[in-house]
């Protein structure tokens, strides 16, 4: 009795353990964008230059996020995800620590191969560890870093660099490392396949090719002053690459990356349909803080402080995620969320200087609550289907999915928002540093259209979708 509640327990507390390293994880990769004029100025080199280290940090975790799988299967989850947070503290130390640009990129470059091993293990961890019963709350406890850190990241490393220093950014994650680390020892089984497939070293080198060309052009994309053009390239080429990847695999007996998992209809509609959704409400992030510093003519730090109510529909929402899912099912929760998404994210746009403040409050309050919703909802339903064996290949082609369409999705707001500007006449030399109210209301229209666009993937989805996770099943059993 008393080892089945220390069991019981354990599998409780494991992902409030794994969602505090994703917090970790995503909220570094977040705070830092406020924190680069400071560190330029410690370096001797312009803000601009600085940006190196966060390509550096995105390439990294491109490369190794497909490969993070077959590693946790071949040396056991336990050992691969506590030197994953050994490796992305250390490296957090180092970029601390750092004087110069070399030192900073080469510790970004380090910390992003404990990154690309942290969360898609500790998503494996979970879902390997939860019981289909438990699995939709589990989801939700380990989605909310990603929902909430990059909208409460800007205000946070504004207030680090304002107050004391851009250091402070990355050292404090030595403590919070510390104590995750000990947990994780204590409660994580190293589990590990016995017969481990050989590593496919091609789909290695194409996945990554893949991942690290369609990042750097949609980093490069969202830059001011950045050749749209060459951005597209970049992306086109990656693209191509991914049918090559997709080729290879359908030829390997094990491939790195097994793409028959979407053949599970729950699980492709999170991936294919998920991906457009995502990079509809993902481009929000990126608009919103510019429209309240160039459109509203506000601060740094008031933008993200009227972020922040984002921030708490995201945090509001995940107590609800689990019953609204439990009581309407997941097709019917996708459809209406979405829409509300895209409404939201629309109206967005329509907001003014003059529009009031609770006004503004509720409408990025509301976002909030839609983009915590869906997240959620797309992050559970990929694994109601899938088979134990298939766990990990799954794993491994959804976390690879999302890194890639959370950059799409900023590229997509970058790029919509310089269409608008050259729609309206603004000179190529001009329009990446001048924008108006009317171009930030046309780049949120199309986040918004794009966002709408993507219901008709959750159209397809049977009535009882992800029934066997709970969804749908509250009102029968009422």
């Amino acid at each position: 009795m008393i080892a089945t509640r220390q069991q019981d327990l354990r599998l409780r507390l494991l992902p409030y353990v794994v969602a505090a390293t994703f917090f970790m994880e995503y909220l570094d990769t977040t705070v830092i964008a406020t924190a680069l004029p400071q560190m330029a100025h410690s370096f001797g080199v312009g803000p601009n230059e600085l940006s190196i280290g966060m390509t550096a940090y995105m390439l990294a975790l491109a490369v190794f996020i497909p490969v993070s799988g077959w590693i946790a299967d071949r040396f056991g989850s336990r050992t691969v995800y506590a030197s994953a947070i050994v490796v992305f503290t250390f490296a957090s130390v180092l970029c601390g620590l750092s004087n110069g640009l070399v030192e900073f990129t080469a510790a970004r470059v380090l910390q992003g191969i404990g990154g690309a091993m942290m969360v898609p293990v500790g998503r494996l961890i979970v879902v390997r560890s939860t019981e289909k019963s438990r699995l939709m709350q589990a989801i939700s406890t380990i989605t909310w870093p990603a929902v909430a850190a990059p909208v409460i990241g800007p205000p946070i490393g504004g207030f680090i660099t304002t107050y004391a220093s851009w250091r402070w950014i990355f050292l404090l994650n030595v403590p919070f490392a510390v104590a995750a680390l000990l947990a994780v020892l204590a409660l994580v089984r190293n589990e590990r396949e016995h017969d481990t497939k050989p590593l496919d070293v091609m789909g290695f080198l194409l996945s990554g090719a893949t991942l690290a060309l369609v990042l750097y052009g949609t980093e490069l994309a969202s830059q001011q002053g950045a050749n749209v053009f060459l951005a597209l390239a970049y992306v086109t080429t990656g693209i191509g690459l991914g049918y090559v990847a997709w080729r290879h695999a359908a030829r390997r007996e094990h491939p790195l990356i097994d793409y028959s998992t979407l053949r599970v209809p729950t699980y492709s509609v999170t991936v294919i349909t998920g991906s457009f959704t995502r990079i509809g409400i993902g481009a929000v992030p990126y608009l919103m803080p510019l429209l309240f510093q160039i459109g509203f003519g506000m601060s740094a730090f008031k933008s993200g402080l009227l972020l922040l109510a984002s921030a708490l529909g995201n945090l509001g929402m995940k107590a609800l995620t689990t019953r609204i899912l439990e009581r309407y099912g997941f097709r019917k929760v996708s459809l209406v969320d979405v829409a509300l998404a895209g409404i939201f994210i629309i109206a967005c746009g329509l907001l003014t200087p003059s529009t009031p403040l609770v006004i503004v409050l509720l409408v990025v309050f509301a976002y909030g609550l839609a983009r915590s919703m869906q997240f959620t909802t797309l992050a559970t339903l990929a694994y109601a289907d899938i088979p134990p064996a298939q766990m990990n290949p799954a794993s491994t082609l959804w976390n690879a999915a999302a890194q890639m369409t959370i950059g799409m999705g900023i590229a997509f707001g970058a790029v919509s928002l310089r269409v608008a500007a050259f729609l309206r006449g603004e000179s190529h030399d001009a329009f990446t540093a001048h924008f108006t109210l009317g171009d930030f209301r046309w780049a949120f229209l199309f986040a918004g259209v794009l966002t709408l666009l993507s219901l008709l993937g959750y159209v397809g989805l049977s009535h009882d979708a992800g029934s066997k996770l709970g969804g749908g099943t509250r009102k029968a059993r009422a």
